[in-house]
């Protein structure tokens, strides 16, 4: 066994020390690269982190960091958050508004100010509407924010709309053949439960104004109609016709009701005028075949005289072959 000396000894810890100091100086490299992205990082967002972390808005650091690799705008995240928070929604990450709902709602192109602004009016107004439900009449291309405000503030839609048909009365006619003009307002609020997929307000308004046609339509005078207008508003409330809307049908006015023609009248004297025009060509038609018969019965009698007047020239002729042959004789007196 070949023995070190105290030479190589000394070699070989001076080299073990050379790669301690290596070591050493690339891990306080890595230490001061990460120092340096934690301060760039920290100068970039940190104004965001102490905003939401004194908030108690619940947005680390680190997702405010990969929020930028993501292309997603963490100020707005944050501001959403922080109303959340004051707004004393839950904003747990397990069953409430989490940092990640609101990355995903961003990225899927919706509008998360406008959702979470919906969340929080909603629940002023005492209504059900949870992130996964706005969020989705969000993406659904309905406004979210006008919805709550419709369920808690009830629009009016005019039937006809005037905007949409260019018409601004229903034309209706009753048994008696009376044209009545009207115009009518519905109040309507917004179904939550029903917004995404349901009819809009056009078949808000052609269900009611083809209602309000078959009741009057139904009515055997139009003084009816006319001494008792919501009569019709109520016949025409009972068949739910907010079914399978976007809306809920709070109540149907006649705002306006006019008399028109009689049509029925003008009808029975444009019958009428049908029925002597009608008559007139079949008087007419009487007459040229009377006249036709007439002329055929003339034409007759002039060829019975012609046969006559053949008949007439043929006696002398007779007469004459008659003395030739003797058969006829003068007689003398």
């Amino acid at each position: 066994m070949q023995l070190i000396n105290t030479t190589q000894i000394h070699d070989l810890l001076l080299g073990q020390s050379d790669n301690g100091k290596i070591l050493l100086i690339a891990g306080a490299g890595v230490l001061v690269f990460i120092a340096l992205g934690l301060l760039l990082a920290f100068a970039r967002y940190g104004k965001l982190w102490v905003q939401a972390y004194t908030s108690g808005a619940d947005v680390s650091l680190v997702s405010l960091i990969t929020m930028g690799f993501r292309k997603v705008r963490p100020d707005m995240i944050v501001k959403a958050k922080v109303m959340a928070k004051q707004a004393g929604l839950n904003i747990n990450r397990k069953d409430g508004i989490s940092t990640e709902q609101l990355e995903a709602h961003y990225l899927a192109g919706g509008d998360v100010m406008k959702v979470t602004n919906s969340i929080i009016a909603a629940q002023r107004a005492n209504i059900d509407l949870d992130f996964d439900r706005s969020a989705a009449i969000d993406l659904a291309g309905r406004d979210v924010m006008d919805a709550v405000r419709t369920s808690v503030y009830p629009k009016v839609i005019d039937c006809p709309d005037p905007e949409r048909s260019g018409k601004n009365f229903l034309s209706a006619m009753s048994k008696d053949g009376v044209e009545l003009k009207i115009r009518a307002r519905v109040t309507v609020r917004t179904n939550l439960e029903q917004l995404i997929g349901g009819a809009t307000e056009e078949t808000i308004i052609a269900r009611v104004g083809e209602s309000i046609i078959s009741s009057i339509g139904s009515s055997d005078r139009h003084q009816d109609v006319l001494e008792n207008p919501d009569r019709i508003s109520r016949a025409v409330l009972e068949r739910g016709l907010d079914a399978h809307t976007a809306f809920e049908i709070v109540s149907i006015d006649i705002a306006d009701i006019d008399v028109g023609e009689n049509i029925g009248a003008r009808l029975q004297a444009d019958q009428a005028e049908a029925d002597t025009r009608v008559a007139q060509a079949a008087a007419e038609k009487r007459r040229a075949d009377a006249i036709a018969t007439e002329q055929e019965m003339k034409a007759d009698v002039a060829s019975q005289k012609a046969q006559l007047v053949l008949a007439e020239s043929e006696v002398p002729q007779a007469m004459a072959e008659a003395f030739r042959q003797g058969n006829l004789r003068a007689v003398k007196s």
